[in-house]
């Protein structure tokens, strides 16, 4: 035998012989990387809050490398529970209710201000019942969402007719439920806000206050989680980022944002804008003069510290809680 092609087959046979010896398992696939958490933020059905139905539906929380959800949970109870277990990361929701879930004990931060209402909600009056004004409620029954900004609303405008809430007889009901309850001639008054104002109007009831008689007093935040605040503090910076870019297409495009937000609420798009023109929707210059600084707090700090003397009075609570440290404006501030 050739004396090369000897040696070839020697250096075959001593590969053959380590690989059979090194045989392994055939690799198994890459496993993909595991799936980010979505943010979830949940919201009651409000005009309001039409930043996060824009920034959804025209993808600006995708566009910044988020997965946002948002859900309905209009129960003012059962969001603050689902904060508290994680379930969400954030709630659209009042000052006042904002402040109530701290004075409760629910560890939350407020990033971004959506609205205040002026004139989106108020006391609605049927015909029948001969209510002129708010001094003529006493004795009568009037429907709202005790807890809330409703009650908040009402509470003020009876202090200023010279009454308390025990003059007058609470029927408990969320503001969608009060005004279809109004509706329907069960109660003779009601608290609620926009689109039922608009809707209870059309259908002969009246307006007899709304909130432009209370200028700033209901304004809403977007309250998230201060484990995730602290945790994620890039994505809060895009979801706050979202906000304000959501806001300015608000305020540079009505009648399209008013369609996107009337397909969350389910009503005419006409309804939903005609509805938008009694809410001050807050963009980034806004955010920074209302949050303001540790050095000269902004115009909210006051509106918190009302609230929270609102639930002391209510005995909801039992101290005023200290909000100092909760507007968190680092987020806004960095936004160009």
């Amino acid at each position: 035998m050739n004396k090369r092609l000897a040696i070839l087959l020697t250096v075959l046979l001593l590969v053959a012989v380590v690989a059979g010896c090194g045989k392994s398992e055939p690799a198994k696939p890459a496993q993909p990387a595991a799936k980010a958490e979505p943010i979830i933020i949940a919201y009651t059905p409000w005009n309001g809050y039409g930043a996060l139905f824009v920034a959804a539906e025209k993808g600006m929380f995708k566009a910044k490398g988020l997965d946002v959800q948002i859900q309905s949970i209009e129960d003012v109870g059962a969001r603050k529970q689902s904060i508290v277990a994680k379930k969400i990361q954030g709630m659209a929701a009042s000052v006042d209710v904002s402040v109530a879930a701290i004075g409760q004990g629910v560890p939350i931060k407020f990033v971004w201000a959506f609205d205040a209402s002026a004139g989106a909600d108020g006391l609605l009056v049927t015909k029948a019942s001969g209510i002129k004004s708010v001094a003529d409620l006493k004795g009568k029954e009037v429907a709202y969402h005790k807890g809330s900004s409703s009650h908040l609303y009402l509470t003020t405008i009876l202090k200023k007719a010279g009454l308390k809430d025990a003059d007058v007889k609470s029927v408990e009901m969320k503001a969608s439920e009060a005004a279809s309850a109004l509706m329907a001639g069960k109660v003779p008054a009601a608290v609620t806000w926009e689109p039922h104002l608009t809707k209870a109007a059309a259908a002969g009831n009246i307006i007899l206050s709304t909130t432009k008689d209370t200028p700033a007093l209901i304004a809403d935040v977007l309250a998230l989680h201060e484990d995730f605040v602290k945790s994620s503090p890039d994505k809060v910076q895009a979801l706050v980022a979202a906000m304000s870019e959501a806001t300015d297409f608000i305020q540079k495009n009505p009648a399209e944002a008013a369609k996107i937000m009337a397909t969350v609420l389910k009503e005419k798009p006409e309804e939903t804008l005609e509805g938008n023109k009694t809410i001050q929707f807050y963009n980034l210059k806004d955010n920074v003069a209302l949050f303001g600084t540790p050095e000269k707090p902004g115009a909210l700090q006051e509106v918190a510290k009302i609230a929270g003397e609102f639930y002391v009075g209510q005995k909801i609570l039992t101290k005023v809680p200290d909000t100092s440290k909760v507007f968190d404006s680092t987020f806004i501030n960095k936004i160009k």
